[in-house]
């Protein structure tokens, strides 16, 4: 059986040997992926991301100091209101499992978990009766929305009856 200051010199002898050298030589990103800072591109025929985050929020402080929040959705988006539409986003699940009947579709990919802090105008809440597969690609999904958040729940967007588009 090893000692630690064995296992020690072994671990450090593996990481600074040649395997080690090999990964250091590989390039590294200078910066976040541009996807970071991209929400998903907008299907054919879709809503792009650019006009549900038109959407402006109004905040106020509750009294028990709880931030609350309220839309105020510009014209195109008002247009959307209970219409069909096609949307591309990145699921986060809300269930265990690989198949999701409820999730949040992000607009942009959840790639740190230190740095997701979607507004309300870049996700929306997803209800879907068959349910989505899970997995960290884009979702294009289609389905009928919902505007919500006059509750100041802090839910822009919902959509109920979602299916793969």
């Amino acid at each position: 059986m090893l000692d630690r200051r064995a296992f020690a010199l072994m671990t450090f002898g593996l990481v600074t040997g040649p395997a080690h050298a090999a990964l250091q030589r590989q390039a590294r990103p200078t910066a976040p992926t541009e996807a970071v800072w991209q929400p998903a591109d907008t299907p054919p025929g879709g809503v792009a991301w650019s006009l549900l985050e038109s959407t402006k929020e109004i905040t106020r402080t509750d009294a028990k100091g709880f931030v609350r929040s309220k839309p105020v959705f510009p014209p195109g988006v008002k247009a959307l209101d209970g219409k069909v539409v096609k949307v591309a986003g990145y699921m986060m699940p809300l269930q265990n499992g690989t198949l999701q009947k409820h999730f949040v579709l992000l607009a942009y990919p959840p790639d740190c978990p230190f740095h997701l802090n979607p507004t309300p105008m870049q996700f929306i809440e997803v209800k879907s009766a068959a349910g989505l597969g899970f997995d960290y690609r884009v979702k294009v999904i289609q389905g009928t929305l919902q505007l919500a958040g006059q509750d100041e729940g802090g839910i822009f967007y919902r959509i109920w009856d979602a299916r793969p588009a």
